[in-house]
């Protein structure tokens, strides 16, 4: 493998600087963990830097579908697994202030991580259907039936729940 010139690394440094923050944002939001969403935006990084040079022209698409495997990729691996918690679960939906950006975020993470994703990018990150599609490597009918399914599923969580408080979101990320 040959050395990167300066003006890649450059190129990498600069991308990293100035949309760290934002891919951060979508990962914290996908997988509800700041430490797994540095994580995931490191290993994404580490995935992206080999392909560089030739994704360097539009790296975002090319790195948030990454982020998007990446997440499943974890998701199902320990899927299986059963976890221990030290507290009891929180009250029910019904019975919290269905605006609360908390309940919202908690109830993103019972999505699967591909309506998590589909949820994340249209929302968060305010990509249009069709972008969405190209980040994940699906289909333009992939990326609304989960819309529609994840939307859905987080009207059962949260009564009343509208896309302005999904768009909210944002102000619980990092």
């Amino acid at each position: 493998m040959s050395r990167p010139d300066s003006r890649t690394r450059e190129s990498f440094e600069e991308f990293v600087a100035a949309r760290r923050q934002a891919l951060l944002r979508t990962a914290y939001l996908m997988t509800g963990d700041h430490g797994h969403a540095e994580d995931l935006v490191q290993a994404a990084l580490v995935k992206a830097w080999p392909r560089w040079a030739r994704i360097a022209d539009r790296p975002e698409p090319y790195v948030r579908r990454i982020l998007a495997r990446e997440v499943t990729d974890r998701w199902r691996g320990r899927r299986w697994r059963e976890v221990s918690t030290g507290t009891l679960p929180e009250t029910t939906a019904e019975t919290r202030d269905p605006t609360d950006r908390e309940v919202l975020r908690r109830a993103l993470l019972e999505l699967s991580p591909r309506q998590r994703a589909v949820v994340v990018l249209r929302y968060f990150d305010d990509l249009t259907e069709q972008q969405t599609a190209d980040v994940l490597g699906i289909g333009l009918g992939t990326v609304k039936s989960h819309g529609r399914e994840a939307m859905a599923r987080l009207r059962e969580l949260v009564p009343d729940v509208t896309d302005d408080d999904v768009e909210a979101l944002d102000s619980v990320a990092p």
